[in-house]
């Protein structure tokens, strides 16, 4: 699989279509007040960067980091496409975030995640990847539905 990263991409339909369906997903899954996926504006504010992952023009998944300052950074928006799944895409997709934030000069990251039975797959990757629970960090508060992780880079 040669996965190519491209930064910025929020104009793109496909990467729109992705993003509806990632937050549709969230409200489906979480009470809403639980739910802390960025819509299209938050992902483009100057804080968060965000990137897709193709395979030959393709769009397989996305993600985004945001600056919470003093060398902390928080992944967010971590989505991979229906056909994607079980091929290593979202770690490939998470390895490039990771190395990213290292060469920001980021020393953690963090990120926030659902509870629920639908998230399972998502907290065994993040802890495969070193991720370790956490208090809430930035602007969470604790909350029954959310797992808050993170690691040193």
């Amino acid at each position: 699989m040669a996965l190519e990263f491209e930064a910025g991409g929020l104009d793109r339909a496909d990467v729109r279509a992705l993003l509806a369906e990632h937050l549709s997903d969230m409200f489906a899954t979480s009470p809403a007040e639980s739910v802390h996926a960025l819509d299209l504006d938050a992902l483009g504010e100057g804080a968060v960067s965000f990137w897709t992952a193709r395979e030959d023009g393709r769009l397989l998944g996305c993600g985004a980091l945001k600056d919470l300052g003093d060398g902390h950074g928080e992944l967010k928006s971590m989505r991979t496409t229906a056909d994607a799944r079980g091929r290593g895409v979202a770690t490939a997709l998470l390895a490039h975030l990771v190395a990213t934030a290292r060469s920001r000069g980021w020393t953690r990251l963090s990120l926030e995640t659902g509870t629920e039975p639908y998230f399972a797959a998502a907290r065994r990757l993040y802890a495969r990847e070193g991720f370790e629970a956490c208090e809430p960090f930035g602007d969470y508060a604790l909350d029954p539905h959310s797992v808050f992780l993170t690691r040193p880079i």
